[in-house]
Protein backbone atom coordinates (compact mmCIF):
# COMPACT_ATOMS: atom_id res chain seq x y z
CA UNK A 1 0.00 0.00 0.00
CA UNK A 2 1.61 3.45 -1.18
CA UNK A 3 1.73 5.42 1.53
CA UNK A 4 0.99 9.56 1.61
CA UNK A 5 3.64 11.70 2.12
CA UNK A 6 4.01 14.59 4.64
CA UNK A 7 2.79 17.25 2.30
CA UNK A 8 -0.61 15.38 1.18
CA UNK A 9 -1.51 14.86 5.31
CA UNK A 10 -0.81 18.24 5.81
CA UNK A 11 -2.96 18.92 3.01
CA UNK A 12 -5.48 16.07 4.40
CA UNK A 13 -5.80 18.17 7.77
CA UNK A 14 -6.26 21.50 6.66
CA UNK A 15 -8.95 20.55 4.19
CA UNK A 16 -10.67 18.90 7.26
CA UNK A 17 -10.05 22.33 9.04
CA UNK A 18 -11.70 24.57 6.62
CA UNK A 19 -14.96 21.89 6.89
CA UNK A 20 -14.94 21.99 9.85
CA UNK A 21 -14.38 26.06 10.37
CA UNK A 22 -17.37 26.03 7.30
CA UNK A 23 -19.71 23.48 8.70
CA UNK A 24 -19.92 25.67 12.10
CA UNK A 25 -20.91 28.70 10.08
CA UNK A 26 -23.40 27.32 8.60
CA UNK A 27 -24.86 25.71 11.59
CA UNK A 28 -24.69 29.08 13.42
CA UNK A 29 -26.05 31.10 10.02
CA UNK A 30 -28.67 28.32 9.85
CA UNK A 31 -30.49 29.00 13.42
CA UNK A 32 -31.47 32.22 11.95
CA UNK A 33 -33.68 30.52 9.31
CA UNK A 34 -34.39 27.25 11.63
CA UNK A 35 -35.30 29.26 15.01
CA UNK A 36 -35.93 32.18 13.61
CA UNK A 37 -39.48 32.75 15.69
CA UNK A 38 -38.35 31.45 19.22
CA UNK A 39 -34.77 33.37 19.12
CA UNK A 40 -35.13 36.17 16.92
CA UNK A 41 -38.67 36.77 17.20
CA UNK A 42 -39.65 40.39 19.10
CA UNK A 43 -41.93 40.02 22.09
CA UNK A 44 -43.36 43.08 20.77
CA UNK A 45 -42.62 45.79 18.06
CA UNK A 46 -44.27 49.02 16.46
CA UNK A 47 -44.32 51.49 13.71
CA UNK A 48 -44.17 55.13 14.93
CA UNK A 49 -45.73 54.57 18.46
CA UNK A 50 -48.38 52.03 16.82
CA UNK A 51 -48.06 48.67 18.29
CA UNK A 52 -48.11 45.92 15.91
CA UNK A 53 -50.73 43.31 16.53
CA UNK A 54 -48.28 40.08 16.53
CA UNK A 55 -51.10 38.33 18.62
CA UNK A 56 -53.05 38.07 15.01
CA UNK A 57 -51.44 34.73 13.36
CA UNK A 58 -51.40 35.83 10.02
CA UNK A 59 -49.26 39.30 10.85
CA UNK A 60 -46.83 37.49 13.36
CA UNK A 61 -46.04 34.85 10.34
CA UNK A 62 -45.91 37.78 8.10
CA UNK A 63 -43.40 39.79 10.04
CA UNK A 64 -41.58 36.50 10.50
CA UNK A 65 -41.43 36.08 6.86
CA UNK A 66 -39.62 39.82 6.17
CA UNK A 67 -37.43 38.77 9.69
CA UNK A 68 -35.95 35.34 8.15
CA UNK A 69 -35.76 37.05 4.50
CA UNK A 70 -33.58 39.90 5.21
CA UNK A 71 -31.60 38.52 8.05
CA UNK A 72 -30.35 35.88 5.18
CA UNK A 73 -29.73 38.39 2.40
CA UNK A 74 -25.97 38.98 3.86
CA UNK A 75 -24.35 40.96 1.79
CA UNK A 76 -27.17 43.50 0.98
CA UNK A 77 -28.51 43.53 4.59
CA UNK A 78 -24.89 44.68 5.54
CA UNK A 79 -24.42 46.92 2.88
CA UNK A 80 -27.50 48.92 3.71
CA UNK A 81 -26.20 49.05 7.53
CA UNK A 82 -22.85 50.49 6.53
CA UNK A 83 -24.68 52.82 4.51
CA UNK A 84 -27.19 53.72 7.31
CA UNK A 85 -24.15 55.78 8.98
CA UNK A 86 -23.70 58.21 5.89
CA UNK A 87 -27.64 59.16 5.23
CA UNK A 88 -29.66 58.78 8.64
CA UNK A 89 -27.47 62.05 9.94
CA UNK A 90 -29.12 63.96 6.95
CA UNK A 91 -32.29 62.34 7.17
CA UNK A 92 -33.15 62.05 10.56
CA UNK A 93 -32.92 65.87 11.65
CA UNK A 94 -35.51 66.68 8.55
CA UNK A 95 -38.22 63.97 10.05
CA UNK A 96 -37.77 65.90 13.08
CA UNK A 97 -37.93 68.81 11.75
CA UNK A 98 -41.20 68.51 9.52
CA UNK A 99 -43.35 66.66 12.22
CA UNK A 100 -42.93 62.96 11.08
CA UNK A 101 -41.58 59.76 13.16
CA UNK A 102 -38.40 58.54 13.17
CA UNK A 103 -39.30 55.32 12.14
CA UNK A 104 -39.87 56.56 8.47
CA UNK A 105 -35.99 56.57 7.33
CA UNK A 106 -36.72 52.71 7.49
CA UNK A 107 -38.88 53.31 4.80
CA UNK A 108 -36.22 54.66 2.85
CA UNK A 109 -34.10 51.65 3.32
CA UNK A 110 -36.72 49.54 1.58
CA UNK A 111 -37.12 52.22 -1.00
CA UNK A 112 -34.00 52.02 -2.11
CA UNK A 113 -31.57 50.63 0.03
CA UNK A 114 -30.14 53.70 0.71
CA UNK A 115 -28.77 54.10 -2.71
CA UNK A 116 -29.61 57.07 -5.59
CA UNK A 117 -31.55 54.07 -7.15
CA UNK A 118 -33.29 54.43 -10.43
CA UNK A 119 -36.46 51.92 -10.51
CA UNK A 120 -38.06 50.20 -13.75
CA UNK A 121 -41.04 52.87 -13.69
CA UNK A 122 -38.44 55.93 -13.83
CA UNK A 123 -38.56 56.85 -9.65
CA UNK A 124 -35.24 57.77 -8.74
CA UNK A 125 -33.33 58.79 -5.70
CA UNK A 126 -33.09 56.88 -1.96
CA UNK A 127 -37.10 57.76 -1.35
CA UNK A 128 -37.68 57.20 -5.31
CA UNK A 129 -38.51 60.77 -5.54
CA UNK A 130 -35.72 62.93 -7.03
CA UNK A 131 -32.00 62.13 -6.48
CA UNK A 132 -31.72 64.80 -3.97
CA UNK A 133 -31.57 63.60 -0.85
CA UNK A 134 -32.59 66.58 1.18
CA UNK A 135 -35.68 67.92 -0.82
CA UNK A 136 -36.40 64.16 -1.68
CA UNK A 137 -36.96 63.52 2.18
CA UNK A 138 -38.74 67.15 2.74
CA UNK A 139 -40.98 66.09 -0.60
CA UNK A 140 -41.55 62.82 1.33
CA UNK A 141 -43.14 64.01 4.52
CA UNK A 142 -44.92 66.16 3.05
CA UNK A 143 -46.33 63.35 1.16
CA UNK A 144 -46.26 61.36 4.47
CA UNK A 145 -48.21 64.34 6.47
CA UNK A 146 -51.10 64.31 3.51
CA UNK A 147 -51.28 60.48 4.17
CA UNK A 148 -51.40 61.09 8.10
CA UNK A 149 -54.23 63.37 8.08
CA UNK A 150 -56.30 61.80 5.61
CA UNK A 151 -55.67 58.17 7.47
CA UNK A 152 -55.36 58.95 10.62
CA UNK A 153 -52.56 56.34 11.32
CA UNK A 154 -48.73 56.91 10.57
CA UNK A 155 -48.81 53.08 9.36
CA UNK A 156 -51.77 53.82 6.95
CA UNK A 157 -49.49 56.38 5.79
CA UNK A 158 -46.65 54.68 5.31
CA UNK A 159 -48.84 51.87 3.11
CA UNK A 160 -50.21 55.05 1.06
CA UNK A 161 -46.73 55.40 0.21
CA UNK A 162 -45.82 52.89 -1.66
CA UNK A 163 -49.95 52.13 -3.08
CA UNK A 164 -50.89 55.60 -3.16
CA UNK A 165 -53.47 57.60 -1.53
CA UNK A 166 -56.54 57.01 -3.73
CA UNK A 167 -55.56 53.22 -3.59
CA UNK A 168 -55.14 52.82 0.04
CA UNK A 169 -58.31 54.31 0.61
CA UNK A 170 -60.26 52.89 -1.93
CA UNK A 171 -59.63 49.42 -0.19
CA UNK A 172 -60.24 51.15 3.21
CA UNK A 173 -63.81 51.71 1.52
CA UNK A 174 -64.84 48.56 -0.25
CA UNK A 175 -63.30 46.50 2.81
CA UNK A 176 -65.06 48.04 5.57
CA UNK A 177 -61.82 48.29 7.83
CA UNK A 178 -59.62 50.85 8.68
CA UNK A 179 -56.30 49.12 10.00
CA UNK A 180 -53.21 48.25 7.70
CA UNK A 181 -53.52 44.99 9.45
CA UNK A 182 -57.16 44.05 8.49
CA UNK A 183 -56.49 45.01 4.91
CA UNK A 184 -56.21 42.28 1.83
CA UNK A 185 -54.02 44.25 -0.12
CA UNK A 186 -51.59 43.61 -3.24
CA UNK A 187 -48.82 41.54 -1.92
CA UNK A 188 -46.09 44.10 -2.47
CA UNK A 189 -48.42 47.07 -0.32
CA UNK A 190 -49.53 43.78 1.86
CA UNK A 191 -45.30 43.44 2.69
CA UNK A 192 -44.44 46.52 2.48
CA UNK A 193 -44.88 47.56 6.21
CA UNK A 194 -43.75 44.15 7.25
CA UNK A 195 -40.32 45.02 5.94
CA UNK A 196 -40.06 48.66 7.24
CA UNK A 197 -40.56 46.84 10.70
CA UNK A 198 -38.13 43.28 9.78
CA UNK A 199 -35.17 46.22 8.79
CA UNK A 200 -36.15 48.30 11.73
CA UNK A 201 -35.80 45.20 14.02
CA UNK A 202 -32.33 44.22 12.31
CA UNK A 203 -30.82 47.80 11.87
CA UNK A 204 -31.27 48.06 15.65
CA UNK A 205 -30.22 44.60 16.49
CA UNK A 206 -27.67 43.55 14.35
CA UNK A 207 -25.41 41.64 16.38
CA UNK A 208 -28.44 39.33 17.65
CA UNK A 209 -29.36 38.69 14.04
CA UNK A 210 -25.56 37.89 12.56
CA UNK A 211 -24.06 41.43 11.70
CA UNK A 212 -20.84 42.43 13.65
CA UNK A 213 -19.55 45.65 12.57
CA UNK A 214 -16.77 47.51 13.75
CA UNK A 215 -16.99 51.47 13.54
CA UNK A 216 -14.52 51.72 11.02
CA UNK A 217 -16.29 49.50 8.79
CA UNK A 218 -19.69 51.85 8.30
CA UNK A 219 -19.85 54.30 5.29
CA UNK A 220 -18.94 58.02 6.43
CA UNK A 221 -19.85 61.26 5.00
CA UNK A 222 -17.13 63.20 3.80
CA UNK A 223 -16.11 66.55 4.66
CA UNK A 224 -17.46 68.99 1.90
CA UNK A 225 -18.19 72.21 1.08
CA UNK A 226 -21.23 73.67 -0.98
CA UNK A 227 -21.05 76.55 -3.29
CA UNK A 228 -23.83 78.52 -4.54
CA UNK A 229 -24.01 78.92 -8.26
CA UNK A 230 -26.67 81.52 -10.06
CA UNK A 231 -25.16 81.13 -13.46
CA UNK A 232 -25.03 78.14 -16.24
CA UNK A 233 -22.62 75.65 -16.52
CA UNK A 234 -21.68 74.76 -19.90
CA UNK A 235 -19.28 72.20 -18.87
CA UNK A 236 -19.25 70.08 -15.67
CA UNK A 237 -16.24 67.76 -16.51
CA UNK A 238 -14.43 71.36 -16.50
CA UNK A 239 -15.90 72.91 -13.90
CA UNK A 240 -15.68 69.63 -11.42
CA UNK A 241 -11.85 70.08 -12.27
CA UNK A 242 -11.86 74.05 -11.00
CA UNK A 243 -12.56 72.13 -7.95
CA UNK A 244 -10.06 69.98 -7.33
CA UNK A 245 -12.11 66.94 -8.33
CA UNK A 246 -13.34 64.97 -11.09
CA UNK A 247 -17.10 64.94 -13.11
CA UNK A 248 -17.13 61.59 -11.27
CA UNK A 249 -16.92 63.15 -8.15
CA UNK A 250 -18.74 65.55 -8.68
CA UNK A 251 -21.66 63.62 -10.01
CA UNK A 252 -21.68 61.05 -7.03
CA UNK A 253 -21.75 63.88 -4.57
CA UNK A 254 -24.28 65.66 -6.41
CA UNK A 255 -26.73 63.17 -8.38
CA UNK A 256 -29.20 65.42 -9.03
CA UNK A 257 -27.18 67.06 -11.64
CA UNK A 258 -28.61 64.84 -14.30
CA UNK A 259 -26.31 65.78 -17.58
CA UNK A 260 -23.07 67.15 -18.58
CA UNK A 261 -23.99 70.55 -17.94
CA UNK A 262 -26.19 73.20 -15.90
CA UNK A 263 -28.55 75.60 -17.74
CA UNK A 264 -29.73 78.25 -15.53
CA UNK A 265 -31.03 80.83 -17.46
CA UNK A 266 -33.39 82.11 -14.85
CA UNK A 267 -30.55 82.45 -12.21
CA UNK A 268 -31.77 80.45 -9.98
CA UNK A 269 -29.51 79.76 -6.71
CA UNK A 270 -27.69 76.18 -7.14
CA UNK A 271 -25.68 74.13 -3.90
CA UNK A 272 -23.11 71.70 -5.05
CA UNK A 273 -21.51 69.88 -3.06
CA UNK A 274 -17.52 69.43 -3.31
CA UNK A 275 -15.77 67.28 -0.93
CA UNK A 276 -13.02 68.15 0.81
CA UNK A 277 -11.10 64.94 1.06
CA UNK A 278 -11.53 61.06 0.57
CA UNK A 279 -11.77 61.53 -3.70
Amino acid sequence: MKKFSFPVWIAVVFVCALFLIFATSVENKNKITREGTPQFFPAKIDFSGEETPLQITDVRERLDRELLVNANLDASTLLIIKRANRVFPIIEPILQRKGVPDDFKYLAVIESGLVHAVSSAGARGIWQFMHHLEKATEAACDYLLQAKAKFGSWTLAAAAYNGGMSGVGKQIENQQVNNYYDLLLNDETARYVFRILALKEIMQNPVKFGFEISPEELYKNLPSKKIVVDSSISNLAQFAKSQGINYKILKLHNPWLRDTKLPNPGKKKYEIEIPLEGY
